[in-house]
């Protein structure tokens, strides 16, 4: 029997994934993103025991959440997932959240890279031309566009404060989790305004891994709408996040 080119999962929304308003938390989100996203390429062939064998692994390059209605707690949702192919240089997914009525909760697209764990260096896709499996793309899009380039604006930035990456911070590849950016970035924002209005969009760039022991500053500046927050390690960008409400 042939395996479905899309992953769905059924999930209740749990206490430690929300808010202090009961609402699910936008790294929450990205969390859940990431677990399906593991198990639908494993599916496919193409998971992290597959690029394992080459000495590789999936890394996050960008990511667009469109929230059109969060969810809170209790809610029980479908988180669904597949692959579109290529766009460029990446590996695109998108993902749908679905409230338990059917009707779309959460939209996202995301775009992936391979690195060389040895290396920590960025292969070309056609590192892995004749490894992966073929005809495993769903042409469907949750956001028909890849998410573009974010950057902090020029003017108004200020220094928020600093992060060592730690323990809790570091993922199965060895270097900060995606989704701790986005914790770092709603914690540089205003408590009465996070806990107090719904996150509308997120799109975030991950421009550059952050390794156990290295100290991120984070700034922020306001855009229409919301804020952008750009982490630094020694004056390079480790990430760039626009959020909107």
């Amino acid at each position: 029997m042939p395996v479905s080119k899309k992953t769905t999962q059924r999930l209740t929304v749990t206490c430690y994934d929300t808010d202090i308003a009961h609402y699910l938390k936008p790294g929450s989100f990205m969390d859940m993103a990431q677990e399906i996203a593991y198990v639908s390429a494993q599916s496919l062939g193409f998971g992290y025991e597959d690029l394992q064998r080459y000495g590789t692994a999936w890394v996050l390059s960008r990511m667009h959440i469109e929230f059109v209605r969060m969810p809170r707690w209790k809610d029980v949702v479908e988180l669904q997932t597949w692959h579109k192919g290529f766009e460029g240089p990446f590996y695109v997914r998108d993902f749908r959240m679905l409230g338990d009525d059917g009707q779309p909760a959460v939209l996202a697209t995301s775009s992936w890279l391979i690195i060389d764990l040895a290396s920590r260096r960025l292969l070309r896709r056609e590192h892995l031309e004749g490894k992966l499996p073929l005809d495993t793309e769903c042409h469907e899009s949750a956001i028909d566009t890849p998410c573009g380039k974010v950057v902090l604006p020029a003017e108004n930035i200020e220094e928020m404060a600093e992060h060592r990456v730690a323990y809790s911070d570091v993922d199965i590849v060895g270097h900060a989790n995606n989704a701790k950016y986005m914790v770092w970035a709603m914690d540089c924002l205003d408590f009465d305004l996070v806990s107090s209005q719904r996150v509308r969009s997120v799109r975030i760039n991950f421009n550059k891994e952050v390794l156990p022991g290295e100290t991120v500053e984070l700034f922020r500046a306001p855009v229409e709408g919301g804020w952008a927050v750009e982490g630094r390690v020694s004056d390079r960008s480790s990430f760039c996040a626009e959020i909107l409400f």
